[in-house]
């Protein structure tokens, strides 16, 4: 006869599980802690302990300890327990010292700091400077670039637009459409050196140009499949040569609906002619500086690490000719992008920068 106490149900309020699921979900923080939060939220979900054990790997008086661990103390229980060790041979108030010079100061003849000049100017070893660099996620020697759009139609569009990804219109095909334009046929002076265990692949940094070609392209968002074709330059004719292109291999009975951004070629009167006589076509422009709401730019850096960056080229044919053998292949075994980020998210990530921008987040 089965016996023993009734373990504690685990109840969580709407914060608590919002608060665990931060945890649960995050890249950065520690594995044992996410695993622990992992452990609560399906606890509460009333899932056994040996079947948490079972999945997850994990002994059931592993299970246990953080389930009571939890009950007893809440999130802050999940948390590792400080070990005996040497003492710290700094304050708190000097390791701020350090984070708010990296912060707010550059040095008298630098643009930025790095662990030695950073060491140097407070006295602090080049060991420790690395290592709260590292804890605080400071890394003064990178920059990531950024544009604010100054599109006046910015909240619309990006409301159109993703709502086009993540509530696709019935009856229509939704493409992704842009060019990529002077890509260079460049053919290394000398063969390639293979990589080997232990070293890696060399090339030569000189290379011969052998002209260039423009790669246009458009993404289809439901399947992830790709129409491209090459042309020799990208003007409104090849541009309007490749929609000709897309008409004849879309669907007749759909409605198409094209994400573009705000170049001159796509608004060219040849274009909005051609558009103007065919009522199933509907054009979402993107705002200006806003590239990035286009998934088919994504697909170009997929294109561009895997086929061009690294390839030698005898010419503009051979280049074209892998682009699109590198296009039947990747349709061959496409698979969509996952659009996650809402209208709402992505309003509130610009709105949290341009504070950051002018100095007014709190």
């Amino acid at each position: 006869m089965a016996g023993g106490r009734p373990k504690a149900e685990v109840r969580l309020s709407t914060d608590e599980r919002v608060q665990l699921h931060g945890i649960a979900n995050s890249r950065s923080l520690p594995h044992g802690l996410v695993r622990r939060a992992q452990i609560v939220l399906a606890s509460a979900e009333g899932e056994a302990d040996n079947a948490i054990a079972r999945r997850m790997g994990l002994t059931n008086a592993t299970v246990g300890k953080w389930r009571k661990r939890y009950l007893e103390t809440g999130v802050e229980g999940l948390h590792d327990e400080l070990r005996p060790g040497r003492p710290r041979s700094f304050e708190d108030e000097r390791v701020a010292e350090v984070i708010t010079c990296a912060l707010q100061t550059r040095p008298e003849n630098g643009t930025h700091w790095s662990v030695r000049a950073m060491a140097a100017h407070t006295g602090v070893s080049k060991s420790t400077v690395g290592r709260w660099f590292d804890l605080f996620g400071l890394q003064p020697h990178r920059q990531k670039h950024f544009k604010l759009s100054t599109d006046p139609f910015f909240v619309e569009k990006v409301r159109d637009i993703v709502g086009l990804y993540l509530n696709p219109p019935d009856h229509a095909m939704v493409l992704c459409v842009d060019e990529k334009s002077q890509v260079q046929a460049l053919q290394r002076s000398q063969p390639l050196l293979p990589m080997g265990l232990g070293y890696l692949e060399g090339v030569t940094h000189d290379y011969v140009r052998h002209g260039t070609t423009t790669l246009f392209a458009a993404l289809d968002i439901a399947t992830g499949t790709v129409i491209g074709q090459c042309k020799p330059r990208h003007r409104h004719q090849e541009f309007l040569a490749f929609l000709r292109h897309l008409d004849r291999n879309v669907p007749g009975a759909l409605d198409i609906h094209l994400v573009i951004d705000n170049y001159a070629t796509h608004k060219h009167p040849k274009v909005k002619a051609w558009l103007a006589q065919r009522p199933r076509y509907h054009i979402h422009y993107t705002p200006t500086y806003a590239s990035w709401l286009n998934q088919v730019e994504r697909w170009f850096g997929l294109i561009t690490q895997q086929a061009i960056r690294r390839g030698s080229f005898s010419s503009v044919k051979d280049l074209v000719a892998k682009i699109d053998h590198f296009v039947e292949h990747y349709n061959h075994h496409s698979r969509p992008f996952v659009w996650t980020a809402t209208a709402e998210s992505i309003l509130a990530k610009i709105q949290r920068l341009s504070a950051a921008i002018s100095g007014t987040e709190h």
